[in-house]
This record gives C-alpha cells, sequence and structure tokens, in this order.
C-alpha cells in the first residue's frame, strides 16, 4: 500500500522550516489578499467619508446613492467587515503551513473557502445594488460623483479579486483531499468460468493398488541365544598401596 501525504496536505510544505516574508508576499494568492484588502479599504471609506450628503431641503444626511441610507450601509458592512477579514486570512497564511495537525490546517482551509465564495457573491449584490441606485440619481447636484464612481468601481473589484480567492482556497482543498485519501485494496474479479484459480489447479490424482505385506511366523527350532553374563572386571586386585619414598 502507498504511503499518502497527510504531512502535507493543506498546504504544509514548510512544516518544520522558517518561514520567508520575501517569498511569501510575492505568492499569487497573498497578492490578491492585499488587493482585496486595499479595495474593501477603498469602498468604506469613500462611503464613510463623502457617501453623505444634506440635500437642499433637509438637514439630515442622505446617501448619495439616490439617498438610499440602506446601499450605503450594506456597502460599509461588506466593506468592513472584508477588509477585518483579509487581516485575519494573512495571519492565517502564515501559520497554517507550521501546523502539524493535518485536521486543523483542513478547517483552516475551508474556512477560507467558505468566507471566499460568500463574499464573492456579497461584493456582487453590492455592485449591483450600488450601481442600481446610482442609475436612479438624478439630481447629482453637491454629490462627489467621483467617490460614487470610485464605490461601485471597487466593487465590481472585489467580486474579481475573492473569486479569485475561491478558487486558489478551493484548488488547496481539492490538493489536500487527493493528498490524505488512503487508496483502498480492492479483491481480484473472479473468474466464474474456472472451479480453481489458474495458480491452484489441482493435479491429476493415480490410486495405486494397496499390496499388503505377507509375514512369515517366527521359527520355533532356532536355538535360544544365551543371555550374556554381567559385566565383571578381569583386572586383578593389587596390593596394598605403597606410598612413595623421596
Amino acid at each position: 500500500m502507498e504511503e499518502t501525504g497527510g504531512s502535507s496536505a493543506y498546504g504544509a510544505a514548510l512544516a518544520g522550516g522558517g518561514f520567508d516574508f520575501y517569498k511569501f508576499v510575492r505568492q499569487p494568492p497573498t497578492i490578491v489578499r492585499l488587493l482585496s484588502w486595499m479595495f474593501a479599504m477603498v469602498v468604506f471609506s469613500c462611503i464613510t467619508t463623502e457617501g453623505y450628503i444634506n440635500p437642499p431641503h433637509s438637514a439630515v444626511a442622505k446617501c448619495i446613492f439616490n439617498q438610499n441610507d440602506s446601499a450605503c450601509h450594506y456597502a460599509v458592512g461588506i466593506g468592513v467587515i472584508a477588509f477585518l477579514a483579509c487581516v485575519a486570512f494573512l495571519v492565517l497564511d502564515v501559520y497554517v503551513p507550521f501546523m502539524s495537525n493535518v485536521q486543523e490546517r483542513k478547517y483552516a482551509v475551508m474556512a477560507d473557502l467558505g468566507f471566499s465564495g460568500v463574499w464573492t457573491f456579497l461584493w456582487f449584490v453590492c455592485f449591483c445594488l450600488l450601481a442600481s441606485e446610482w442609475g436612479r440619481t438624478h439630481d447629482v447636484r453637491g454629490i462627489p460623483q467621483d467617490a460614487a464612481r470610485a464605490t461601485i468601481a471597487f466593487s465590481f473589484f472585489s467580486i474579481a479579486t475573492w473569486g479569485i480567492l475561491t478558487y486558489f482556497a478551493f484548488g488547496r482543498f481539492r490538493h489536500g483531499v487527493n493528498d490524505v485519501t488512503i487508496p483502498s485494496y480492492t479483491e481480484p474479479p473472479s473468474d466464474h468460468q474456472t472451479p480453481y484459480p489458474p495458480t491452484y489447479a489441482p493435479t491429476s490424482y493415480n490410486p495405486t493398488t494397496y499390496n499388503p505385506t505377507t509375514y512369515t511366523p517366527y521359527p520355533s527350532n532356532m536355538p535360544d541365544m544365551q543371555q550374556q553374563p554381567p559385566f565383571t572386571s578381569s583386572l586383578q586386585p593389587q596390593g596394598d598401596y605403597q606410598p612413595p619414598n623421596y
């Protein structure tokens, strides 16, 4: 059975090594995440600084997008959350390669995949909402049009960047699943036409006829063998022991 690459699954190629800052900032996911961070900051900054004006006959500030405060609130909320999420996922991208637990890396990649996919859709809704409300705004006197157009443009750019982040996260998730998958053993297909496997085919059996051996009785006229006497020593006893004289 093959060994799996579970130790390097879900982006753990740097496990046990050092952190290379210049290599990290040159990675495509890091560059796209930094762009998403910047785009989100532009969107909510434009609305919070120039997104509300006082109409000619009202003292209450209204949203520049057809005086629809919900549109401005939605764009600010999406932008602020995206801004904070980019910072959090940048920190997570630094620590994920050094995580020794495969399940923790898997959850981190799944969180990135899910959040990026959801925010791609929310930025699409934000772009459609702002573009629609700006198209219905007829009285543009005193409205900072550059700020409105920048908000719409960077909302559209955010759709692209978060979509790319979703693609990168999906690639990491799919690669991790392929690394941790353990190949299973499958039985070879059986051949129903032959009763035995080809390597264990029985040989032909040739029975032999059993011929019993005929034994002759023990003859009774043979002389009995004389029983040998027990062993006796033939050495003659010697005299008393005389110690040597020195």
